[in-house]
C-alpha cells in the first residue's frame, strides 16, 4: 500500500468496512435458512459457508446450500424465494448498521481519487441501502455487487476505464485481497469488523497492509 493520496481510484467492499454489517450478514443467512425450512443444523452450515466464503456474491451461496446442504434442485423460482426472503430480512437492519467513522475526512483527503462500492451483497438492494442513508454520492465510479462476481467487474471497469490505476481495495476478506490483488490493485485489509478468524495469520503470510477501521487510513 502507498501513500493512500497517490490514488487514482479507490474500491471500497461494504459489509465490515463502510458498515458494521458482517454480524448482520451472518444472522440472516441463519434466519433465511430457517425461514425456507431448514433445520438448525442446516442454517449453521449455510452461516459457516457464508463466512468462509467471505463477500463472495450470496447466489453462489445459496446454490452450494441448495445442492450440497439441502440436497434440493435449484430452480429459477426457488433462487428468487432465497434472494426475496433475504432483501426482507436485511432491509431494515442494514439502514440501522453502524457506517465507518472517517468517512467524509477520508473523502476530503483523497480528492484526487475516484471512488467504488465493490461488494458481494445484491447490487440492486445495495443501491437502495446507498441511496436511502445518502452514501451514493461519495462513489463516483458507481456502486457494484452480486450477483457479478468481484474479479469479472474489476477487470470490466478497468477495461472501460472507470477504474485507473494505480487504485487501492479496502476489504475485509481473503477473497477481497484475491480478488483485488489479481486485477493489479493494491489491498489493505480493515481488521476491526472482519468475521475472518485467522486475519493475522493470512495478513502476516501474504505481507498485507492492515489498518484497524477506515478512519486508520487517515494516518
Amino acid at each position: 500500500m502507498r501513500d493512500i493520496q497517490e490514488y487514482k481510484t479507490i474500491v471500497f467492499d461494504c459489509d465490515g468496512v463502510l458498515l458494521n454489517s458482517n454480524k448482520t450478514k451472518v444472522q440472516a443467512y441463519y434466519d433465511v435458512a430457517k425461514r425456507m425450512g431448514g433445520t438448525d443444523a442446516q442454517a449453521q452450515a449455510f452461516v459457516d459457508y457464508h463466512i468462509a466464503q467471505g463477500s463472495f456474491p450470496r447466489n453462489g451461496k445459496i446454490k452450494y446450500y441448495l445442492e450440497h446442504v439441502v440436497q434440493q434442485e435449484e430452480t429459477p423460482a426457488l433462487m428468487q424465494q432465497y434472494l426475496d426472503t433475504f432483501d426482507q430480512i436485511l432491509d431494515e437492519s442494514l439502514m440501522q448498521c453502524e457506517l465507518a467513522v472517517g468517512l467524509t475526512d477520508l473523502k476530503q483527503q483523497t480528492q484526487a481519487a475516484r471512488w467504488m462500492v465493490l461488494s458481494g451483497g445484491d447490487q440492486v438492494g445495495l443501491r437502495e441501502i446507498f441511496a436511502r442513508r445518502e452514501l451514493t454520492q461519495y462513489f463516483e465510479c458507481g456502486i457494484f455487487g452480486g450477483p457479478e462476481i468481484k474479479e469479472n467487474v474489476l477487470a470490466r471497469e478497468i477495461a472501460n476505464g472507470n477504474i485507473e490505476l494505480p487504485a487501492l481495495f479496502v476489504g475485509d476478506s481473503k477473497y477481497d485481497h484475491q480478488a483485488s490483488t489479481g486485477a493489479g490493485l493494491d489491498f489493505v485489509f480493515l481488521s476491526d469488523w472482519t468475521e475472518v478468524k485467522d486475519w493475522q495469520a493470512y495478513c502476516q503470510h501474504h505481507g498485507i497492509s492492515v489498518r484497524t477501521n477506515l478512519g486508520a487510513l487517515l494516518d
